[in-house]
């Protein structure tokens, strides 16, 4: 990995740290400072082969034929950044320090009739490649232009290449027609004119709607138009099943649905979990037979508390195990002045996995830096702890 300020450690450590802090609130009129030693460092500034900054917030890997791509949005600066004026980058790696721009795997289109038209909101992409079809599968969450962020859909997009180009397949309120699998039985009927209009007034009101009761008739409420979904990721696991989870029903609650076999639909199948604690940013991935969860909490652009849940089944039951940042008062409460974005399991190591994660910078977007962290263990239990900077050697040094 590259970054504008990293000098040797054994000379420059301290060094480097005092500049990062001074520097970074003018860090785009900088010249970019190659970086020769193979460090993450976490919320520094980081280049790609052309010594330019790595655009890919939001982002994901994918690890296709020994390679890694990162697919992630591309922002411009000041708050004209905080919609799609560009579209979804991709770089590529073969060691996951050193990045080359392989340029838009999808762009924006210009047409106002089309829903990725320039200005919508286009966030979080993620990239999957399907064993049965061949092609590279491109999901993420859209806001249509103009909407703020009532639309709440998912798009999907296909490529033959994993660096593209990708070709817009459309985008859904996701699951029409569906109940969640643990719905209760009892309750899957449509809302009444009274109920919609309870929904409409707890929100116009500001009231709390944490109340599980809010949820359950926004589920009802969205039942033959789809169901809400926002922050998003995906996950295929060790069957080739896929599935996308999701923050739904008014942000409230996730979601998880099961795609079809060609990953371009959901099929029908999903089910809701940690149900009215109001989490986003979900990101997923599994250990010793175990699936984990890592969301955070709701701040707006603001960092937050970070919430690490568990289950057996990725369709099952999940357990809440609170925080999984350990450190001070204030980065547990911040995750690390970060939101994560993404977990990428290390290829060859099982017990390896590394916490992507971004902080936002609402008022100049492009100025978003990346938080990566090793996921260390404790008892078979997940947590996060800061690093100033490390490698992957850290992986055999804790095994």
């Amino acid at each position: 990995m590259r970054n504008a300020f990293f000098k040797p450690l054994r000379y420059w450590a301290l060094a480097g740290a005092l500049l990062l802090g001074v520097l970074s609130s003018r860090a785009q009129t900088l010249p970019p400072v190659p970086n020769v030693v193979h460090l993450f460092v976490p919320g520094a500034l980081w280049m790609d082969n052309n010594n330019v900054y790595i655009n890919a917030h939001g982002g994901g890997i994918l690890y296709y034929g020994g390679v890694y791509y990162w697919f992630g949005e591309h922002k411009i600066a000041g708050k004209a950044g905080n919609v799609a004026q560009v579209g979804v980058h991709v770089y590529s790696s073969t060691d996951l320090y050193s990045w080359q721009d392989r340029g838009i795997a999808l762009a924006v289109a210009h047409d106002p009739g089309n829903d990725i038209v320039q200005g919508c909101i286009l966030e979080r992409p993620k990239v999957v490649y399907n064993d049965l079809t061949g092609k590279f599968v491109m999901w993420f969450h859209l806001e249509l232009k103009g909407h703020g962020y009532d639309s709440a859909r998912l798009g999907v997009a296909t490529a033959e290449n994993p660096t593209g180009p990708y070709r817009y397949q459309g985008s859904m309120r996701i699951n029409a027609g569906f109940w969640p699998e643990n719905f209760p039985a009892d309750e899957r009927q449509p809302l009444t004119a009274a109920q919609v209009n309870q929904i409409n007034t707890l929100k116009k009101s500001g009231a709390d709607t944490r109340d599980p009761g809010f949820a359950d008739l926004v589920v009802r409420r969205d039942f033959a138009g789809g169901q809400m979904a926002r922050d998003m990721t995906v996950y295929v696991d060790d069957d080739r099943k896929a599935y996308l989870i999701y923050a739904s029903e008014e942000n409230s609650t996730i979601e998880i649905a099961q795609l079809s076999d060609d990953y371009l639909k959901p099929d029908g199948t999903y089910i809701r979990i940690l149900v009215s604690g109001y989490n986003e940013a979900p990101t997923i991935f599994k250990h010793d037979e175990k699936y984990f969860l890592i969301t955070s909490g709701q701040h707006g652009w603001s960092p937050c508390d970070a919430r690490l849940a568990e289950a057996d089944s990725i369709l099952g039951d999940w357990k809440a195990l609170g925080n999984p940042c350990r450190g001070t008062p204030k980065q547990m409460a911040t995750t690390f002045e970060s939101q994560g974005t993404f977990v990428l399991p290390v290829p060859g190591n099982p017990d390896a996995f590394i916490f992507m994660a971004d902080r936002w910078r609402p008022n100049n977007a492009i100025d978003g830096r990346y938080v990566w962290l090793p996921i260390q263990w404790d008892k078979g239990i997940p947590y996060l702890q800061w690093k100033n900077q490390w490698n992957l050697d850290f992986f055999n040094a804790v095994n």
